[in-house]
């Protein structure tokens, strides 16, 4: 197995690389958090019902299931770098398209495409980013894309706060429009950015691929070098197949990943898309400030919580990481589904509590499906668990309205600790350990060995 692409030296490539990837996801927490502020306005404004409201806020969620299942599928067929910016002009165009908007159903409309875009570009960048990162830096530098994630969402209750304190509230249409700034600032950053050398070895382009790890890292490869790994069990894998990643090889990894995503997100969306409903409903002051500044608050928190998250996944691995944190998330949620009458300030406690603890799924979010998966369906993996995570994030996002004002908000934050336990057990029971082992080496499909057994173990080819 070649070790040109694991071993290199960390240089300004890697990091000017990882700054381009991070355009989807901070595009992904901007987009799904701005739609929260435009709706103080645009609620009364558009005359729009709970329901409404509820079909507005999962619209770009379930834009994404279908985005993730196909975009995925579609990079491990044609490549990494196709697509790269095309998802951007996408997000644009929908982005000034939704300035003119007059009615809910043309809302919906933009934002489920607005979805799609956003989860094409995960499968896209994320396996781009791994496929050429080294082994000491591939867990920090992929799980720092959901740091993206949040600085785009705490960016959108800051932007606005302001639109609305210049604007007023009728300023819901240039904050609906605001993301086409930023799909230009990282369609200028990702300009020149080369194709994943093992996805062009793999693809008959070998010649391309070699001569790409020697310009970006210094490095001479051959094209057997970088095909290592590629054959599992002296089968060639299909390229991009749903029907690989539910092989007997690879099915367990497949669930682990996809319900680990969703058990975190689908609470985590509902909260951060009505955050100042559920501030409300805990009794906190309402008004353009908590329902900002305040929800970004919790957003912050949520960015916070990642970097201790970041070291941990490299120090003391990933799946202790992983199992702690979903247990220690239960507690805060618990807390408010059996004191919902606690005093304002222990409820805001208790969920930016809940905020710092979702750090450690966080940063392994794209972290896992990258590493479990080889190069064939890496894509296709990251998009199928992303597509998973949105189904719940969809269904609860549309569901939290509806039961903050039918259950309350106690049975409300009990659901949500319900699902955080069955992201515990899953963990549990299929979480693997990827620390410190080569990137082809953590896809085959045989279980990683932990840390503590590796010494024990005889080194795969």
């Amino acid at each position: 197995m070649s070790t040109a692409i694991d071993n290199a030296p960390y240089t300004g490539f890697h990091r000017r690389l990882a700054l381009a990837c991070s355009g989807g996801p901070l595009l992904d927490g901007y987009i799904l958090s701005v739609v929260g502020v435009a709706l103080i306005g645009m609620k009364p404004e558009l005359g729009l019902s709970t329901g409404a409201v509820s079909l507005i806020g999962a619209a770009a969620l379930a834009g994404m299931f279908v985005g993730g299942a196909v975009f995925g599928v579609l990079t491990d067929k044609i490549g990494r770098e196709v697509m790269y910016t095309a998802d951007l002009l996408v997000m644009m165009a929908c982005s000034v398209a939704s300035f003119w908007v007059t009615d809910v159903w043309a809302i919906v409309a933009l934002r489920l495409l607005l979805g799609m875009a956003v989860a094409a570009d995960y499968p896209i960048a994320t396996s781009l980013l791994a496929e050429w990162l080294p082994v000491k830096h591939r867990g920090r530098l992929l799980g720092q894309q959901i740091i993206a994630w949040y600085a785009g969402s705490v960016l959108a209750y800051v932007v606005g706060y302001a639109c609305i304190q210049l604007g007023g509230h009728d300023s819901w249409r240039w904050l609906l429009a605001s993301p086409a700034v930023l799909c230009a600032f990282f369609m200028l950053v990702r300009r020149g950015s080369p194709e994943s050398p093992l996805w062009l070895a793999r693809n008959g382009r070998g010649a391309e691929a070699v001569e790409l790890v020697r310009e970006h890292l210094g490095a001479e490869v051959t094209v057997d070098d970088l095909l290592a790994g590629e054959r599992t069990g002296g089968e060639r894998l299909d390229t991009g197949s749903l029907r690989v990643l539910f092989s007997p090889r690879y099915r367990r990894r497949t669930l682990f990943c996809g319900l680990f995503f969703l058990c975190q997100v689908a609470p985590l969306f509902a909260m951060l898309t009505f955050g100042p409903a559920i501030l409300g409903a805990f009794g906190l002051p309402g008004g353009t400030v908590m329902d900002t500044l305040g929800t970004g608050l919790i957003s912050l928190v949520f960015l916070v919580g990642c970097f201790p998250a970041l070291r941990a996944i490299d120090s003391r691995g990933r799946r202790p990481v992983i199992v702690w944190s979903f247990a220690l998330m239960i507690v805060p949620l618990v807390f408010l589904g059996v004191w919902p009458a606690a005093p304002s300030l222990l409820a805001l406690t208790a969920l930016c509590a809940y905020a710092f603890l979702c750090g450690g799924p966080n940063v392994l979010d794209w972290t896992y499906p990258n590493e479990l998966f080889p190069t064939s369906v890496r894509a296709t993996a990251v998009g199928f668990a992303t597509s998973v995570s949105r189904i719940g994030a969809a269904v609860g996002t549309y569901l939290l309205p509806l039961s903050l004002t039918g259950l309350g908000i106690g049975p409300t934050m009990l659901i949500a600790a319900g699902l955080t336990a069955l992201g515990l057990l899953v963990s549990v029971l299929w979480a693997e350990e990827t620390r410190g082992v080569g990137l082809q080496q953590a896809a085959a499909d045989a279980p990683v060995p932990r840390p503590r057994d590796r010494a024990t173990q005889p080194a795969r080819a």
